[in-house]
């Protein structure tokens, strides 16, 4: 197996997933990938095999529009870092080829081992954003398996000296927490990181004032825009860069892709999707993207019978401009445009 592509790209501007594990040790009790899978059960996913397929630009179904190197995000699904990976090693083999090739990526981690010297020797050596996730102490006891907040602020000095370009991503973000996340911008800053990420909570059933956008309860957009502009004002007063991690809010951020992966060579994202297209960015399809058989992606989005037929017979910039023109009220509730 190799890289993966799906629902994602009608949102993100990097929807190329790679993920080493299947389950994650961690326990976070918010992780939306327990509403897809049973995660206790930790087993391999995606092999160095079909890494390194992709990087000598070898692709599947999911991923035949793309015809240039974009950068995978990897760790998803699973933390390729959780404690599993000391014994396993998938990731470490993983990242030797990628400090082989050089080949960009993002990759996002609440797991300790980044800070080890064996993977973080590697790690300064890749062509990589390094994303940690925390939010604030008061998360300690929703994420039980994980090092603590103050320990991860002190692994994220130890790799920001190394690695890079370090980012925080504060998500899942709840404004119970926002005077303790406010507090802690400095202290990010302080220890070298490049931005922060934030992301709203999804929560799976319904609560008193959310918003349902899909099959998520999300908190109402006067809110979370109100906290966002606050945050955000304080990464620029401390020099950190702000992105928005919201679909509902990403154009908030200081760049549209969210990531952080603006302004290093070699990261090319892929800017054909809704999100920029609602946003009016005007982004051109490749030709590639022209091209029939290059919708696989799309069929994430409709598993009816008959579908894949259908989609196989049709261009990822043709879905996509369908999926613009059938679902357009939908769509723009989420990317939060009539608010």
């Amino acid at each position: 197996m190799g890289c993966k592509c799906g629902s994602q790209i009608i949102l993100c501007n990097l929807p190329v997933r790679f993920d080493t594990y299947r389950g994650c040790s961690h326990g976070c009790r918010y992780c939306f990938a327990q509403k897809k899978n049973d995660i206790s059960h930790i087993e391999r996913d995606e092999s160095v095999d079909g890494l390194r397929s992709f990087i000598e630009g070898k692709r599947g179904n999911e991923t035949e529009w793309c015809d240039w190197n974009i950068p995978i995000h990897w760790g998803g699904m699973s933390d390729p870092f959780q404690p599993v990976e000391k014994q396993i090693r998938a990731s470490y083999e993983c990242l030797k080829l990628l400090a082989e090739t050089k080949y960009p990526f993002v990759v996002s981690t609440k797991g300790r081992l980044v800070a080890d010297p064996e993977y973080l020797d590697l790690l300064a050596q890749c062509n990589c954003v390094l994303q940690i996730s925390m939010v604030c102490s008061k998360y300690d006891r929703l994420e039980r398996g994980t090092p603590s907040y103050e320990e991860r602020l002190s692994i994220l000095k130890t790799v920001s000296a190394r690695v890079q370009r370090t980012i925080v991503r504060i998500q899942p973000y709840m404004p119970e927490v926002f005077h303790d996340v406010m507090k802690n911008i400095p202290r990010i800053a302080e220890a070298g990181a490049y931005g922060v990420i934030v992301e709203g909570m999804k929560f799976f059933k319904a609560k008193p004032g959310m918003t349902k956008i899909g099959g998520d309860f999300c908190y109402p957009l006067p809110r979370l825009r109100h906290d966002f502009e606050a945050i955000k004002a304080e990464c620029h007063r401390y020099g950190l860069k702000f992105y928005s991690g919201e679909n509902r809010l990403r154009a908030m951020g200081d760049s549209m892709t969210c990531c952080g992966i603006d302004g290093l060579p070699g990261f090319r994202p892929n800017e054909y999707n809704l999100c920029m297209l609602m946003n009016g960015k005007n982004p051109e399809p490749t030709e590639k993207m022209k091209e029939v058989g290059t919708g696989g992606p799309f069929k994430t989005l409709n598993q009816s019978a008959g579908s894949g037929r259908k989609i196989a017979k049709q261009s990822f910039y043709g879905l996509m401009q369908e999926e613009l023109a059938k679902k357009t009220d939908y769509h723009r509730k989420v990317f939060g445009l009539d608010e």
